[in-house]
């Protein structure tokens, strides 16, 4: 009877300091709870300003494999999906004229789009980022800056007349990047601006709106699977019109230029529409740029327009027996 009292009280001695050491210890994890979401906060803003400072080093750099100022192309890690922040855009120019789509152009591709602007117009940065490349390409670009962005886009910023930051800067949205030109492969003064994704060439018309002078959204959700499509539409809806003129109110930087300049820079290479369009050459002759049909051929294209294979070929840098798509654009000198 004795031992089962001691065991009982030993029992009870044992459940009460179970208990309180249980209490001391909810006490204890109470009291440490706010030092340990302090300590949450605090380790969350580290990485923050850690992650925020590699952007500043190496914008996107989950994107691309390296930071290098001697390539305009670099490839990187294109994803299948990847969200894109337009929010915080600047448009690179105040032109709502569209001189050149994105796409097959002359038989070639052309990957951006052209811009009408004159000699000495500012450019600015399209979004907040980084300098990589500064460089001069005579029989391309012209000279012409590359900024790669937060939001995981490069932009190229071509035929410039003065490059106006250095490779490595880091630029704001909206800050003067450069001055408008006609140098490189150009036939008049204007912007060459490309969009670019881990080095693959995006349609701008997908994220800018030049006409309205505005984003297309707050966000753009690029697809792999869907992308030629999207950019099709995003060109049916943004790209060039029809007109053969431009409005000078809507193209800044014609203010002090004589008539005869702003004629003589005033060409049209709008070539969207499928009607033949011709502009002057320095011979006093004529270039008419024809949209190739179904089932045309080179060789009655060139006997349509009475010109020689050869000559439209030199023309267009195209092979003899190259096969020509419905919707390419060529050239025909007169």
């Amino acid at each position: 009877m004795m031992f089962k009292r001691i065991v009982r009280t030993f029992a009870l001695t044992s459940l009460f300091a179970l208990t309180a050491h249980t209490a001391n210890a909810q006490d204890l994890l109470a009291r440490q709870a706010p030092i340990d979401r302090r300590a949450k906060a605090l380790d969350t803003m580290v990485i923050s300003r850690l992650r925020e400072s590699e952007e500043v080093e190496e914008p996107a750099s989950e994107l691309y494999n390296d930071w290098n100022n001697n390539y305009v192309h670099r490839g990187g890690n294109l994803p299948d999906v990847y969200k894109i922040d337009l929010r915080g855009f600047h448009m690179p120019t105040p032109s709502r004229v569209i001189t050149s789509n994105f796409g097959r152009r002359w038989g070639r591709r052309h990957l951006g789009m052209d811009i009408k602007v004159y000699i000495g117009d500012t450019i600015r940065a399209a979004f907040s980022g980084k300098v990589r490349v500064v460089k001069y390409d005579a029989n391309g670009y012209g000279k012409y800056v590359v900024i790669r962005h937060n939001n995981g886009l490069e932009t190229i910023y071509g035929h410039l007349s003065k490059q106006l930051v250095s490779i490595n800067q880091t630029v704001r949205a909206g800050q003067p990047i450069a001055l408008g030109g006609n140098t490189g492969r150009s036939t008049g003064s204007h912007l060459h601006f490309e969009t670019r994704l881990a080095g693959v060439a995006l349609n701008p018309a997908l994220f800018f709106d030049f006409a309205h002078q505005d984003v297309t959204g707050d966000y753009y959700v690029f697809h792999k699977s869907t992308l030629a499509q999207e950019s099709e539409q995003a060109t049916a809806a943004r790209g060039t019109s029809s007109s053969l003129g431009y409005s000078r109110e809507n193209i800044q930087g014609t203010r002090g230029q004589s008539s005869s300049t702003r004629q003589e820079k005033a060409y049209n290479t709008d070539f969207s529409n499928h009607t033949p369009r011709t502009e002057a050459t320095s011979s006093n002759g004529q270039i008419i740029y024809h949209s190739v049909k179904e089932g045309e051929t080179i060789e009655s294209i060139a006997e349509l327009y009475g010109v020689t294979i050869d000559k439209l070929c030199r023309l267009n840098r195209l092979g003899r027996y190259t096969k020509v798509d419905k919707g390419w654009i060529l050239k025909i000198s007169k």
